[in-house]
């Protein structure tokens, strides 16, 4: 998973950045993304040592995200940041915008020096601070972005468990603000609480009809 990598160096690149988000497709919470830089002589000694099994976070349980997390995150050998949009600005710009703003955002983080070229999965991504590279599927052809995909994607589940004591009514966290049924039934019986995108239309449907139901109770 270094062809990206490799191409990026031959190129004369240095200072490469994986890219990768979590948290598009839920109905609460922020999005989340991660930007991270491995040093090049420990990514290419490690690839099948100590970052063997590294993938695209989706694809590992939540025992795998947690201790490839505290392998990233802890190593001096790796540089990260994330950066987030929270509920009201995806609300005010659209989701798509406010992803591009955190990818930026965790770019911009980075520790000095800033990163001269990035790999970013998905479509292209404009506004960030470098040069890039969109990588369809991304975070399972290329280590950084998958690297990425996994700080992003633990970095948000904390978060969405740290709401769940705030907002104990919606199971936040065990689905993570994801549209299950569970969240869903809380939806239509508590309505939205602040952390939901109320842009987002099962947001509205539940708003809606609980408004409604409000409205026929007897005074």
């Amino acid at each position: 998973m270094l062809a990206f990598e490799q191409d990026a160096w031959e190129k004369g690149r240095r200072r490469l950045a994986g890219v990768d988000e979590a948290g598009r497709g839920p109905l609460a919470g922020p999005v989340v993304a991660a930007a991270l830089i491995f040093d090049r002589d420990f990514l290419i000694a490690e690839q099948f040592g100590l970052l063997r099994g590294i993938d695209d976070s989706k694809r590992l349980s939540a025992l795998q995200r947690e201790r490839f997390y505290k392998l990233l995150t802890g190593s001096p050998h790796v540089a990260w940041a994330v950066g987030q949009a929270d509920p009201l600005e995806i609300d005010r710009i659209n989701i798509l915008r406010a992803t591009h703003q955190a990818m930026a955002r965790a770019l911009a983080a980075l520790p000095a020096p800033p990163p001269d070229f990035a790999l970013v999965d998905g479509l292209p991504v404009p506004g960030l601070p470098c040069p890039s590279l969109a990588i369809v599927q991304g975070d399972a052809r290329s280590l950084s972005i998958a690297a990425a995909s996994i700080v992003a994607k633990v970095t948000r589940d904390r978060i969405m468990s740290a709401f769940d004591l705030q907002y104990p009514l919606y199971g936040f966290a065990r689905h993570k603000g994801y549209g299950t049924s569970e969240h869903t039934r809380a939806l239509l019986a508590h309505g939205p609480c602040p952390i939901h995108r109320r842009s987002f239309r099962p947001v509205q449907e539940a708003l809606r009809f609980h408004d409604y139901r409000m409205r026929q109770k007897p005074v």
